[in-house]
């Protein structure tokens, strides 16, 4: 489970051939075991368990790694964070912090929601080219199911 997880955590897939990429990059199973915590025979054994399995072959050797992840270097390249916690089932959510984000004339440079499933307490984490009013963050605050938002 610790290898699947990392695996979908980062974009990280299988080819037909059984090699772990990462797009068109091939990851020795040492580095992925190391990075898991485990052993590298369980990588391999991971690996053959994905390939053995019709559903599980499919999402694994389609998976793709969804690009740089700009947060945490979101103020050495000049851009702002908003990070919000809601309920992970509350349906909207995006869109009205897209709208309120959109009515200040603000580009959203990135957006990505954390799976419920993968994290505990899940959050949205949008980069904006600038930053949101004090007005815009209260505005967030306000959307149902918002349980707090953070700026930096």
């Amino acid at each position: 489970m610790k290898v699947v997880r990392l695996m979908i955590e980062n974009g990280i897939g299988v080819n037909e051939h059984g090699k772990i990429v990462v797009g068109p990059v091939e990851i020795p199973d040492s580095s992925l075991a190391k990075a898991a915590g485990v052993d590298r025979r369980i990588v391999r054994k991971t690996v053959q368990q994905i390939l053995e399995d019709e559903m599980l072959r499919k999402v694994f050797t389609g998976i793709r790694p969804a690009g740089a992840f700009l947060a945490p270097v979101a103020k050495e390249l000049g851009f702002y964070v908003v990070e919000i916690r809601a309920d992970p089932t509350a349906a909207g959510i995006i869109a009205r912090a897209a709208e309120i984000i959109a009515r200040e004339n603000i580009s959203i440079r990135q957006a990505v929601a954390e799976d419920p499933e993968l994290f505990p307490e899940p959050k949205l984490i949008l980069v904006l080219e600038k930053p949101l009013s004090g007005e815009g963050l209260n505005e967030l605050l306000k959307i149902p199911k918002v349980k707090s938002v953070t700026a930096y």
